[in-house]
């Protein structure tokens, strides 16, 4: 057996019984702070819920169960003794605001710098609420679909919580699937991609040797895997968790039902006294709370609603093209029609909007463009010029549709169908609170057809051919 710190029962997370949770008040529409029922998986109404335990300290000696009454009076001591440190944690969630901006969160630079030029604008629901808690060392709940943005949440809060100037293994994220790890380790090594950092993905059906080779060389700071091959190289002694800082588990209802659990306890049983943990899920089942509560040390519970979306009062309509070609011509036929108010035209790729803008421009349209690879300033520079209307037709790849909300932007094209069914709603849905009418029209060709009919059920919509007289829709 390994000689790292196991934690055996007297170590293990002092259960929830002890800390109850106590109930908030209402703090804006669409946060609400309250307990959880036992055993109850219900979301509220509302894009999202904080949830916060009565605040215990953040200090962890306390994770194991609390032996007498003269332990719950040493720990009532110790946190009255850094009250000034702290504030009351229950008041403080009650009044926390959600960050409404990356640059609100206080992070390093270099990792801001990270986030703008991974094409990240504006924090999404479950980035707004949860990011901060994490940093500030809590133990997370955040129950949120595929979608939200939740990979963010934990690469951000993790590489702002990493010493870089340590080498030691400090975040380790486990998830139900090799791809799904893999993803979350290319999300924050590019996230990461102006610090000192180190991410480096464990899983199955990939060399042994390779990460053992990793691990023995030093330097790793996160290491994201599948269960099975992260306790497997605790047990070789390879991986150490003595520096942990934190644990993440992601999809956790999927991690249990794949059969993961023993591993996942086996795990835990390594994890530093002091090490946080946070934990993602679509659902929360019973087998998932009960985890919660072994693990876990007065965690705050963030819930987000994925439907902030909807598709409700936008006409939305399709034109034929039968070859690419064809759709340039249609889009200056459209032209006019376009800057009656503000469009988007939405474009798969960034090589395709630089195209599609240069054409337009040869061709006397004023257009502007937007993507991932320009610079923060420059493209802070085109959403100014369109949020005030100088300019009025942007074209855009899809990291425009994302939690960016231009009140004006009636009419959106998409000049290609997006390559995926949950894109179509980031680029022509309106947040459901604006109430925004609109048109959107989608260019077509016929091998496209399947796609349109598959959007078309995914979201229980109808796409209609487009009519001649369009502009008096508008």
């Amino acid at each position: 057996m390994p000689k790292q710190n196991v934690r055996g029962d007297s170590r293990r997370a002092r259960r929830q019984e002890d800390a109850p949770y106590e109930s908030g008040e209402i703090i804006e529409e669409d946060v609400v702070m309250d307990g959880p029922k036992k055993g109850s998986n219900q979301m509220a109404d509302g894009d999202a819920k904080l949830q916060s335990a009565e605040g215990g300290d953040r200090k962890r000696r306390h994770r194991h169960h609390r032996k007498d009454d003269g332990d719950r009076h040493r720990q009532k001591k110790y946190h009255h003794h850094h009250h000034h440190h702290h504030g009351r944690h229950q008041n403080y969630y009650d009044k926390m605001e959600p960050c409404a901006t990356f640059d609100a969160m206080n992070l390093k630079k270099d990792l801001l710098k990270g986030i703008y030029a991974y094409g990240f604008e504006k924090p999404s629901a479950i980035q707004q609420r949860a990011i901060r808690p994490i940093v500030q060392g809590r133990d997370v709940i955040a129950q949120s679909q595929s979608g939200t943005g939740k990979t963010a949440v934990f690469s951000i809060a993790s590489l702002q919580l990493l010493d870089e100037t340590s080498r030691d293994v400090q975040v380790l994220v486990l998830s139900p699937t090799r791809e799904l790890a893999e993803q979350s380790q290319r999300v924050m090594q590019a996230l990461g991609d102006f610090m000192n950092v180190n991410c480096h993905a464990c899983i199955g059906g990939k060399s042994l040797g390779n990460d053992l080779k990793e691990l023995e060389r030093g330097g790793v700071q996160v290491v994201s895997g599948t269960p099975g091959r992260v306790y497997d190289l605790i047990r070789r002694n390879s991986l150490n968790m003595g520096n942990l800082k934190a644990m993440i588990l992601d999809e956790a209802d999927e991690m249990l039902s794949r059969g993961f659990k023993e591993q996942i306890y086996d795990i835990y049983r390594f994890l530093p006294p002091s090490c946080q943990v946070v934990l993602m899920s679509a659902t929360l089942p019973s087998t998932v709370i009960e985890m919660t509560r072994k693990f876990m040390n007065d965690p705050i519970k963030i819930l987000v609603k994925r439907d902030e979306l909807t598709l409700e009062g936008i006409k939305q309509f399709f034109i034929a093209v039968e070859k690419e070609e064809w759709k340039f011509d249609t889009l200056c036929d459209l032209y006019d029609t376009l800057t009656i108010t503000q469009a988007v035209i939405f474009c798969n790729t960034r090589q395709k909007v630089d195209w599609l803008a240069e054409k337009m421009k040869e061709n006397n349209f004023t257009v502007s463009a937007m993507h991932g690879d320009m610079d923060q300033e420059q493209r802070d520079k085109v959403m100014e010029e369109f949020r005030s209307g100088s300019s009025r037709v942007l074209i855009a790849t899809d990291i425009w549709g994302r939690g960016i909300d231009v009140q004006q932007v009636s009419l959106v094209i998409c000049y290609d169908l997006p390559t995926n069914r949950e894109l179509y709603i980031h680029r022509i849905g309106r947040s459901g609170r604006f109430g925004r009418k609109g048109i959107a029209i989608n260019f077509v060709k016929d091998e496209d057809v399947r796609l349109l009919k598959d959007i078309e059920q995914f979201y229980s919509t109808q796409i209609d051919e487009m009519p001649a007289n369009v502009s008096d829709l508008m």
